[in-house]
């Protein structure tokens, strides 16, 4: 198929950019990376009266250090991501999710800002994002908000972005030296969609972890956190014991949904899987 008719436009700031979004609303489409937006246009499954090119914005891209906090801008791409030394330092855990997205020519196209914004369940950025507290920043024409990553995505590819609005960038919390982090993906061939994955990160010290964050995803129809678990684990001493009682809990309070390749219950083992391999990992 071939998309609806729309028009283009390409501004190269990011006032320009808000102000075509309040004009048009909901008949406006960003596009970044492109590598859902395009598929969706071709299915006519978007079709917007104008399309709006954000790539010449300067002000969406690159990643930094500023005031203890990692920034990367939403037009970073998932290889940029993957190759850069200020993530390996202060977010290590991004760069052992990156190779699971996909392959690398979606992965030079593909934008972190999009994948964030899209809301797709089964991606690795937004459960990445949960795990490590990080925090959306959204602009408009009328100024510049800010929301927690678990706060952010709301239902099955709906987040708390406005018709108006454009994610300009997360900032993370820098890590600690007793930081520790686990990613864990499984899916039916690489560059899937994953059947369930799980990102967890830690403070280890001793035989013990501490703010313990675990994000599942491809489970249901957003990331999910897991209180109970991070709890049960969080300044206790990690046997056996308790690594099997907090593989219960997540296969207890995780509602899973199933998907056209897995059912529930299936992804509901799984989830116990995962965690079971992530504690683990964290403390080797």
């Amino acid at each position: 198929m071939k998309s609806a008719a729309f028009d283009y436009a390409k501004p190269e700031s990011l006032a320009a950019a808000l102000a075509a979004l309040a004009e048009f609303g909901d008949d406006a489409q960003l596009m970044a990376g492109g590598q859902t937006l395009l598929a969706t246009l071709n299915l006519r499954l978007s079709e917007p009266r104008l399309l709006i090119d954000i790539t010449g914005i300067n002000a969406l891209k690159g990643i930094s250090v500023t005031g203890g906090y990692l920034r990367i801008a939403a037009l970073v791409t998932h290889t940029e991501i993957e190759e850069s030394d200020l993530v390996a330092k202060h977010a290590p855990l991004l760069q052992a999710a990156a190779p699971h997205i996909a392959h690398r020519a979606i992965r030079n196209r593909g934008t972190w800002g999009g994948s964030l914004a899209y809301g797709d369940p089964a991606a690795e950025w937004p459960a990445c994002s949960m795990a490590l507290d990080a925090t959306m920043i959204i602009a408009s024409a009328s100024g510049e908000r800010r929301i927690l990553a678990k706060d952010f995505f709301i239902d099955l590819y709906t987040t708390a972005l406005a018709s108006d609005e454009i994610l300009v960038a997360t900032e993370i919390p820098l890590t600690s030296a007793q930081h520790v982090y686990s990613f864990q993906e499984l899916a039916r061939r690489h560059g899937d969609y994953a059947s369930a994955g799980l990102a967890a990160v830690a403070n280890r010290d001793g035989q013990t972890l501490k703010d313990c964050r675990f994000a599942f995803f491809s489970v249901a129809s957003t990331p999910v956190l897991c209180p109970l678990a991070q709890d049960l684990v969080n300044g206790q001493v990690l046997t056996e014991a308790l690594i099997q009682e907090a593989r219960r809990s997540v296969q207890t309070n995780v509602e899973t949904i199933a998907d056209i390749t897995n059912s529930a219950q299936g992804k509901t083992h799984l989830v116990g899987v995962l965690l079971e391999r992530a504690l683990k990992q964290l403390m080797a």
